[in-house]
Order: structure tokens, then C-alpha cells, then sequence
């Protein structure tokens, strides 16, 4: 077991270099020292079985770990029965496109409230995700994991307690931990490594061990307003947190072999890249 770091979708210097194709991607990151990549269907499962397949093989052959983010348009907790429906078939055709990939986990943002109170919201959210469980299981798709994200605005669904929430609904559902997330709507407080600790500690007591211990982790820097996330940043940007260094010693003192997704913005790999810099300076001190 190892810590993994890797990329939310393509880096613009992917494409600078001439790339085209996301099949080249697994051997342009294993190249660069990564060995994880975050395939992304946020506007949309698109994908043709062909090419997923082939991306698996390729991400295989260089050691390349991969999950798919599910489309935005997902939001378990509608009102809206039509929307409810399409909610479950983006989840659905996004697991069909991990099976084919042979990726293990697929994230997704869980949604908004709706207008709705938090506590309904939830309620509503339970009973969808709990119906793509079961339908999931039934499709064999059972072992991919569903993994709900932190969110980083106080309208949205993926506050720590309401992700160990919906964990809670299988053994196939895991939470991903988005401390960009989590630094805006906490109005940049994540600073210290004791603010750190606290969240794992929470993932710990409200879920088990082993979900911290595998954790699947988002990190980038991120601006924020008193409203929460406006947009990532990378770290060419200055000023924007939250600093990667108090988590990554919690990860080596903690014994954690988290995968930590970057999505800093156009520059996910190169800071993928520096994270684990960081991370490999913190062991050489054990």
C-alpha cells in the first residue's frame, strides 16, 4: 500500500505538448511520477465503451490508479421526480463507465437542498442514493465504489456530517474529502494541523478506521467569498489555501495510504506533482 497522487482531468500543458486524447494520458502522468488520474464526466457520461476499455488497459500498463467524476447535473435529494430519475441514470451510466474503465470509485457532488431544510434534504438524498445501491448491486456493479464529496458552499449538500450520512446508506458507498471544499465554506479556517485532524478524526467516528485510512482526498487551492467556493486556483497563485503540508504529515504520522486528487485549475498535474514533493520530504524526516 502507498499514497497515491494524481489528476483530476488533463492539464493544459497536456495539451500544449500536443496531446489530443485522454488514452494518452496514463503514460504522460506516469512519466511525470503520478500514478493516479480522475477521469471527469461533469457535463455528462459521454464515453463509448471502446475508449473506456482502452483507457483501462493503458492506465494499467503504467500503474495509473482510476476513479470517474460523475456528472454535475447529479442532485439526490430533488424534489422533482423526472430530475430524480435522471439523477440515478447519471450515477448509473457513470458506474457503467468505471466498470468498463476499471476504475474503483466514482465521485460525485451530492446536491442542493433545494429550498428544502437541510434535515428533508437529507432524507430525500438517503432514499435515492440507498435505490442506486441496490440497483448498482443488482447490475453488478457492486464493487465500484460511490463516493460523495464535501462541498464548499454552505446551499449545497456535503457538509463532513451529511457525507458520513450517506456512507452510511452501504459497504459501497465512501466519502471523498474535498479540503478545498472545506476550506471555503469554513471561510479559510483549515489551517493548522489540528484543523486537520478534527475532520479526519469526525470521518473516523462517524464511519470506521479503514474509510481514513483509504481515503479517497481532493485538494487544491481555492478562492472563496462569505458564500463559499468561487473557483480553484493553483499554486502559481498566491495567497490562496489550504496549505497541503499539515495534511500530508497527518498522512505519515496517521499511517494513511489516501489517493489525493488535484484539481487546481489547468495546472492539476504540475501541482499533483509538488503535493507529493511535499509529501516525500515529510518521510525522509521519519
Amino acid at each position: 500500500m502507498d499514497v497515491r497522487f494524481g489528476a483530476a482531468g488533463n492539464s493544459q500543458s497536456f495539451y500544449d505538448q500536443g496531446y489530443k486524447s485522454s488514452l494518452d494520458m496514463p503514460a504522460w502522468l506516469m512519466k511525470m511520477g503520478l500514478r493516479a488520474y480522475e477521469y471527469q464526466c461533469s457535463r455528462g457520461v459521454r464515453l463509448k465503451e471502446e475508449t473506456a476499455r482502452r483507457l483501462g488497459e493503458k492506465a494499467r500498463e503504467n500503474g495509473i490508479a482510476l476513479s470517474i467524476h460523475g456528472p454535475y447535473y447529479i442532485n439526490l435529494a430533488t424534489p422533482d421526480a423526472e430530475k430524480r430519475e435522471k439523477t440515478k441514470g447519471h450515477l448509473m451510466k457513470s458506474l457503467q463507465a468505471a466498470k468498463w474503465m476499471g476504475a474503483t470509485k466514482v465521485v460525485f457532488h451530492p446536491g442542493a437542498t433545494s429550498g428544502m431544510k437541510r434535515t428533508q434534504a437529507m432524507e430525500r438524498a438517503v432514499n435515492t442514493l440507498s435505490e442506486v445501491v441496490a440497483e448498482a448491486e443488482e447490475k453488478g456493479f457492486g464493487d465500484i465504489k460511490l463516493a460523495p464529496e464535501t462541498m464548499g458552499k454552505a446551499s449545497l449538500l456535503g457538509t463532513v456530517e451529511e457525507i458520513i450520512e450517506l456512507c452510511r446508506t452501504g459497504l459501497s458507498v465512501v466519502p471523498t474529502v474535498d479540503f478545498g471544499h472545506l476550506h471555503a465554506v469554513m471561510g479559510g479556517k483549515l489551517e493548522t494541523k489540528e484543523d486537520f485532524t478534527e475532520i479526519l478524526d469526525r470521518m473516523e467516528k462517524g464511519l470506521s478506521k479503514e474509510a481514513v485510512i483509504n481515503l479517497h482526498i481532493h485538494f487544491s487551492p481555492i478562492e472563496y467569498t462569505k458564500a463559499g467556493e468561487k473557483r480553484h486556483r493553483t499554486l502559481l497563485d498566491e495567497g490562496y489555501g489550504p496549505s497541503f503540508k499539515p495534511l500530508a504529515e497527518l498522512i505519515k504520522e496517521r499511517k494513511l495510504y489516501p489517493t489525493v486528487i488535484c484539481e487546481s485549475a489547468g495546472r492539476q498535474a504540475e501541482d499533483a506533482l509538488i503535493y507529493k514533493q511535499i509529501y516525500q520530504d515529510i518521510e525522509r524526516q521519519f
